[in-house]
């Protein structure tokens, strides 16, 4: 790209920006930083300049600039660009405002508009898996589980999650706590690895056999599990509906928009 194409370009984006009533300025502007925030390291500008589709000017009016605010740092040896001590101040601050929790009971309260099944988010406490938010689908009314309730560590898709993830120390605290016949049996071995690989686990409801648990871990920007999503509906529903893939999903997301990976 030339000089003129880029000015044809620059005045075509002021223009659009008009119409659209945004800045495209700030636009590419975010581009660049989600480029680099996205690599491995920091890049050449030529680099930044093909993965954000601009000219190698263009990128260098901006990636000065974001310099300027602190937004980039520039290496003085080798001219490669990387982001700054503002990015990270940013970034620790939306960290800190995070809740996953609540970031998990959003994605479980917008499933629960849209599938056939109750819907709800369990944090680990030292009686075990508990449930802190819980939602009812217009289109599933039957639930053997509500708001405040400890779960069996054994006998449930939750208990199985948290057990793939907690230390086995915290898990031995609960299952000495726990009786024997609402805990249940401890699950035999492979099952945890099994959990693991598939990024969550399924179990038939004991007192309703029509009726599936599904759960799936939410993790912390530490990489530590903080939260475990999970569904409760019949279980044709659910292998008609596709439940248990569009709850691992809604985790992975919620560990995305947690800060986690």
């Amino acid at each position: 790209m030339n000089e003129f194409e880029e000015s044809a370009d620059e005045l075509s984006d002021a223009a659009s920006e008009k119409r659209a009533g945004i800045i495209q300025s700030v636009s590419i502007a975010s581009r660049f930083l989600n480029i680099l925030a996205a690599s491995d390291g920091e890049l050449p500008l030529v680099e930044l300049a093909r993965r954000a589709g601009t000219g190698r000017s263009t990128a260098h009016r901006y990636m000065q600039s974001l310099v300027r605010e602190g937004l980039v740092a520039q290496d003085q040896v080798t001219g490669c660009y990387d982001l700054g001590p503002a990015s990270l101040n940013i970034g620790i601050s939306a960290l800190k405002r995070i809740d996953p929790v609540a970031v998990a009971a959003r994605h479980m309260k917008s499933m629960a508009s849209r599938i056939a099944a109750s819907c709800g988010v369990a944090i680990w406490t030292d009686r075990g898996p508990t449930i802190v938010q819980w939602y009812r689908s217009a289109r599933f009314a039957i639930s053997t589980v509500t708001l405040g309730d400890v779960l069996p560590l054994d006998n449930t898709a939750c208990g199985l999650v948290f057990q793939a993830y907690l230390p086995a120390e915290r898990i031995e605290a609960v299952r000495r706590l726990q009786p024997d016949a609402f805990r249940g049996r401890a699950p035999a071995p492979g099952v945890l690895e099994d959990v693991r690989r598939a990024g969550g686990a399924e179990l038939n409801e004991r007192l309703f056999s029509a009726l599936t648990g599904k759960a799936a871990p939410v993790f912390d920007v530490y990489g530590d599990i903080c939260c475990v999503v999970t569904t409760v509906s019949f279980v044709e529903t659910a292998e008609s509906e596709g439940h248990g893939a569009a709850l691992i999903e809604a985790a992975r997301q919620a560990t995305r928009d947690s800060g986690g990976t």
